[in-house]
């Protein structure tokens, strides 16, 4: 199943003006980043994935129309799934990009990425045995 385009659009619109957003398809979605980390997705097994935090999803997920994802057998303890009917209306929608983007600005910053080795470098010679 797809990703509804249509809620792909209504997050992008509501993200224009945040610093610091991409976009990248995974987890059978497409998935908004903030500072390279996963903010909310459009996803591709329907709703939306939210990502709130392990403390917040308990408390999200007594919600109307939000269940804990999960992954296979594997519930995951940062996110949740929100059906259609629960960002219906703009505000709603709203609502729930504001709580991915609380929880990604409250997480630690990322330490900075290691330069990976040049794929040209010469390959390691390995001694051959005699």
């Amino acid at each position: 199943m797809p990703y509804d385009e249509k809620l792909a659009a209504r997050i992008r619109a509501l993200l224009s003006d945040v610093k610091d957003v991409s976009e990248r398809k995974m987890m059978g979605g497409v998935c908004f980043m903030v500072q390279d980390r996963i903010c909310c997705s459009a996803s591709g097994k329907g709703g939306m994935l939210v990502r709130v935090g392990p403390d917040a999803q308990r408390l999200a997920s007594s919600e109307p129309h939000v269940t804990p994802m999960q992954m296979g057998a594997r519930t995951m303890k940062d996110f949740v799934r929100v059906t259609a009917e629960g960002y219906r209306t703009d505000t709603a929608l709203k609502k729930w990009v504001k709580r991915g983007l609380d929880f990604v600005a409250a997480m630690p910053s990322k330490p900075p990425a290691r330069k990976r080795a040049s794929a040209k470098a010469a390959p390691k010679r390995v001694p051959m045995a005699r």
